[in-house]
């Protein structure tokens, strides 16, 4: 009896590490799902890029690409549109360009959206269109703790990109400056007596990226509704998502989605110890 007792003992005492050390492998990677949802191929870059495919990939619309990322990375991401590389990846695009390569390896062209990441303990990230705007990017945090609340842009700023703003191409306007970026004032850029938080306040145009974008950065200084930050999350960036729509991440070998927080797995593991614990009993 005891020797009955001393093996089901050792074998939750086993289960339990293994749960354990899967928690451990969890809290030093995050896993990054990125989504296409435009109508549109997209090709998203990423600096530093060794964790994501070189810097920069091609994603049809409907697609998707998962990738580990390990804690301590800090990088910035973002989708360049209207490309056309060779079989070599050499190429151009009209939005979002980091030169003439499909691999990134320094910061996108202006105007464009930027999902950025800073890795830790815990994570800090953030949508910015400081820079402008060419895509819609939203980043989901799934199954992580903490504050974890969703970042970016639904709204589509091409759409009401105001004239001074616009860029074009062939009459259509396929992305939208800062106030910044096309004006390269003091007030508008933040610097020099307008560097700090009290001087540099919402101006007429970071005002209209707000409206279509509340949880973005609109200007340098629009970090109380812009900034986030979660422990241990895994993070869905979705270009061109709906509102509200559910995403979803493959952690650990199961699927958890937006607004799960991991329950069900995790009583998933716990029913497996106990179901393990009465097998041996029974034996």
């Amino acid at each position: 009896m005891m020797a009955l007792v001393l093996r089901v003992l050792l074998t939750v005492t086993l289960v339990v590490i293994i749960i354990m050390s899967g928690a451990k492998i969890s809290e030093s990677t995050r896993v990054f799902t990125i989504i296409n949802k435009c109508k549109e191929t997209i090709w998203p870059g990423i600096i530093p890029g060794e964790h994501f495919d070189g810097g920069g990939f091609e994603l049809t619309s409907g697609q998707s690409s998962v990738f580990n990322v390990p804690v301590s990375w800090s990088g910035r991401l973002w989708g360049r549109t209207g490309c056309n590389f060779d079989k070599n990846g050499n190429g151009t695009c009209q939005t979002g360009s980091c030169g003439i390569t499909l691999k990134c390896g320094v910061n996108g062209e202006t105007p464009a959206s930027l999902a950025e990441f800073t890795l830790a303990k815990p994570d800090f990230y953030d949508v910015s269109l400081v820079d402008g705007f060419n895509l819609p990017i939203t980043i989901t945090p799934i199954n992580g703790t903490g504050n974890c609340s969703k970042a970016g842009c639904n709204g589509d700023l091409r759409t009401t990109c105001p004239k001074e703003l616009a860029v074009k191409s062939d009459g259509k306007v396929i992305s939208c400056r800062s106030a910044c970026d096309a004006f390269n004032t003091d007030e508008y850029c933040c610097k020099n007596t307008f560097a700090n938080p009290v001087t540099c306040k919402p101006t007429f145009y970071s005002k209209k990226f707000k409206e279509a974008c509340p949880t973005a950065y609109s200007y340098a200084f629009d970090d109380p509704s812009s900034l986030f930050t979660c422990s241990a999350s895994d993070y869905v960036i979705t270009f061109c998502s709906s509102r509200n729509q559910k995403v979803c991440t493959f952690h650990d070998h199961k699927l958890i989605c937006s607004g799960s927080k991991g329950l069900k797995s995790f009583a998933r593991r716990w029913w497996a110890i106990i179901f393990s614990f009465f097998v041996i009993i029974n034996l």
